[in-house]
This record gives structure tokens, sequence and C-alpha cells, in this order.
């Protein structure tokens, strides 16, 4: 009888205790709240923003007025700076790409690894379990919390003419974003790796001077890549990407334990709705449809993969123990799992 009681009296506490953080979290006055990204909606990145701050909104009835800002206007349209913003308060949310804020954070750059990631299935177990958890562990030391991951896809190549053997690759200028793995990778592969704005990339492609682009299918299709002289796509998965939706940690410790559920699955609903628009833009049909437009789209064989990946060999083993050795282990791991499960 008297635990029946303990019981009662503690499970009346907790009910009070929630019933009161929901009071205070209704009286407390509108906060407002700045989520950047560093596209717009037409890509996963940028819809899961605009998503997300939608719901925040609704969901806190007004209370938490979240103010989407996409193409990284914010941090002075230099998506590398984005993390740095958010971790120093600039903003107080995002949606960031591994791909981007592994400038800041190097840990970021194992899903980044040449031709370690095979495929979606294999990227999404990855962030959806031991690594998504290790790297929110990092991203919260380094002041920013993370609430919800999702696979955005892969990095491919857009080229003049086809690539299909690193020896294809030798001598081209290849645009890429700023990423030392990445220029790395191809420089291994005998490519002229150039990191460079879309306008000086545009003066580039007119001049004939650029022969490639580094892409995602999302971005060839959306800026009509296939129109010009890159009218090649080939989908090597030479680095996979992923998309963390986080929040400020000391924004994030403000907040009762009520805000930071509502944000939290307000995240996770977004991100859903990301990674099936992921899904739809590198489905079969969307690269059908590719083609149609002119577009010749070629996929790696199993054989052309390890040949790529055996050229990158260098570069792979150099930068293990940049983002730790037991990191990209539990990734290893995490894909022979995966695959050995299908």
């Amino acid at each position: 009888m008297r635990a029946l009681t303990r019981w009662c009296m503690l499970l009346a506490m907790t009910l009070a205790t929630v019933a009161a953080e929901r009071a205070s979290a209704l009286d407390a006055p509108t906060q407002l709240l700045k989520l950047s990204t560093a596209q717009g909606p037409a890509y996963p990145l940028g819809k899961a923003g605009e998503i997300w701050a939608t719901l925040i909104r609704e969901r806190s009835g007004g209370r938490l007025a979240v103010t989407h800002f996409p193409g990284a206007t914010l941090s002075a349209r230099d998506p590398a700076r984005e993390f740095g913003a958010l971790r120093d308060r600039t903003f107080e949310l995002a949606v960031g790409s591994t791909f981007v804020w592994s400038a800041q954070v190097p840990q970021l750059n194992v899903l980044a690894l040449p031709w370690l990631v095979p495929d979606a299935p294999e990227l999404e177990a990855l962030v959806d379990g031991d690594v998504g958890k290790r790297l929110s562990a990092t991203l919260e030391a380094a002041g920013v919390v993370p609430v919800a991951w999702v696979a955005n896809g892969f990095i491919e190549l857009a080229s003049k003419v086809p690539v299909n053997k690193p020896a294809d690759l030798a001598g081209m200028q290849v645009r890429v974003q700023p990423s030392p793995l990445v220029e790395e990778t191809l420089a291994a592969l005998k490519a002229r790796p150039s990191a460079m704005s879309a306008a000086d990339a545009r003066a580039a492609l007119e001049s004939g001077r650029l022969d490639g682009q580094e892409t995602s299918i999302a971005a060839y299709s959306a800026s009509r890549l296939y129109a010009g002289p890159l009218t090649h796509l080939q989908l090597w998965h030479a680095h996979a990407d992923a998309l963390v939706f986080a929040v400020n940690r000391s924004v994030w410790e403000s907040w009762p334990q009520s805000d930071r559920q509502l944000v939290r699955e307000a995240a996770v609903e977004a991100s859903q709705q990301a990674l099936a628009m992921a899904r739809r833009l590198a489905d079969d049909s969307a690269v059908a449809k590719l083609g149609a437009q002119g577009a010749v789209v070629t996929r790696l064989t199993p054989a052309g993969r390890d040949a790529f990946r055996e050229a990158a060999r260098d570069v792979y083993d150099r930068w293990t123990p940049i983002i730790g050795a037991e990191l990209v282990e539990a990734a290893q791991a995490g894909i022979a799992g995966r695959r050995s499960a299908r």
C-alpha cells in the first residue's frame, strides 16, 4: 500500500511539473529565431529548413517565431561559414550539410571518404545508427545540438566527356566545393580540382576552361547543366552527404523540456519529408527524365567503383587518422552490417 501511495505521489509530482512547464512555456514571450540553410527549397536541404521553420511556428502557436533564411544569407553567403555562425549564435537554428560543415568539424568527413559508402541504404543506416550518434556527440561538444539527421545522397560528376575509369580524369579541370578531402581525391586521380563560385564556373564553362563539376543529381537537374557542355553525368557516388538539423547549444539549454521536444519532433518530421524528396530526386524516373532532356547518364559498375577507390586509396588512408580511426571503423562496420542484412 505504501509503495502504491509513493507511486501515486511521484506521478502527481511529475504531472504537476509537466503542467507547470507547459504553462510557463505558454506564458513566455515570443522568441524571434533565425534558421539558416545554404540552399533554397528546390533542394532537400532548403526544403527541410522551410518545413522545419513552419512546423515550429505552427506547433508553438507562433511563440517560437522561426524565420527561414536560405542561400547562406546569414553567413555572408558562404556556406563554409555556416557552422561557425551557428555555434557563435549569429542565428539559432540551421539545417546543414556534413559535406560543407566538415571544413569546421573534421569528423564529418567520414561520410565523404572516397567510395566508402556504396549506396543510399548504407548511407541511411550510417546516419540512423552508431555513426550518427557519434557525430551528434562531436557536434554537441563543439557547441551545436543535433536533433535529427537525414541521408542526402551522393556527390556525382558532370563532365564534357564520359568518365568510366580513373585515367579518364587525367588533366581535367573540375569544379568542386571547397574541401581538402575532395580536392585531394581528384588530384590523386590526376584531375585539376578548382574551387570556384557559380559565376566563375559559368565563365569558365563558356570559355572552355572547365571540363567537369562535382554535383548532386538534384543540383545537376535544377541548374540545367545538361543544357550546356556538361552533358555527361557519372553516378559514381564518390562522396556521401547527410543533412543535420541543429540548434545552438546555449539556445537549446535555455528552452524548457517541452520546447525541446516540440523542436525535435518538428525536425524529425521535416527530416522524413526531406528524405522522401532526396529519394524522389535521385530515383530511376528522375534519372530517366534527365536522359530524355539530353543528359548521358551512366553508373559505375562494381569493378569500376573498385578501380576508383583503389586509385584514391592513399587519400582514404591519409584522412582516416584525421577523422578518427574508431569512427572510420564504425562506419565500415555499419556498412558491412547493412549489406549483410540485404
